[in-house]
């Protein structure tokens, strides 16, 4: 019997957030369609030379180990829905920079989408959490480009700083 690959691809830990559980639909019809097979085996077995019991429990623990697994996979994946929305409402309440540097503020509310969260500022700017961004329990503030004094002084000018003064 095969068995569907499963998807290990995990870049962003909230991407499982709001996965379906298909694989469990899938496993229950699977499930049907053994015992059926079973009982039609065990009907159409030649009398003269029926099945051995033992193989009929190997194939019924080997198809009670599979469903077990996706069992297992489904309460999982709970675990780590519950998981993801936890961590997502830990957000709440922290500031946070996005990756181009362009939107940043304090945290008022967060998104959980299958494929990742989006953090919403108290300006209602929204930034998708991604690598790059930054979260900080403290305010962010704006980075000032570098200044360069040298061609001002070099000609005896006068350069402006980033408050509006000016430096000489």
């Amino acid at each position: 019997m095969a068995v569907d690959p499963v998807s290990t691809a995990a870049s962003n830990p909230w991407a499982n957030a709001a996965a379906t559980t298909k694989d469990a639909d899938k496993a229950g019809l699977n499930y049907d369609s053994f015992l059926r097979l079973l009982i039609a085996q065990m009907k159409n077995q030649d009398p003269t030379d029926p099945m051995d019991a033992s193989e009929q429990m190997s194939q019924l623990a080997s198809f009670s180990q599979v469903e077990q697994t996706i069992q297992t996979n489904s309460h999982l994946r709970s675990m780590l829905q519950a998981e993801a929305l936890t961590r997502a409402g830990d957000l709440v309440g922290k500031y946070v920079q996005s990756a181009d540097d362009k939107v940043m503020g304090k945290i008022k509310e967060v998104e959980v989408y299958s494929d990742g969260v989006i953090a919403i500022t108290d300006k209602n700017e929204k930034v998708l959490l991604q690598a790059g961004v930054v979260i900080s329990d403290t305010e962010i503030t704006a980075k000032t480009p570098a200044k360069d004094t040298t061609a001002g002084d070099a000609a005896g000018g006068s350069t402006e700083d980033s408050s509006g003064g000016t430096n000489t």
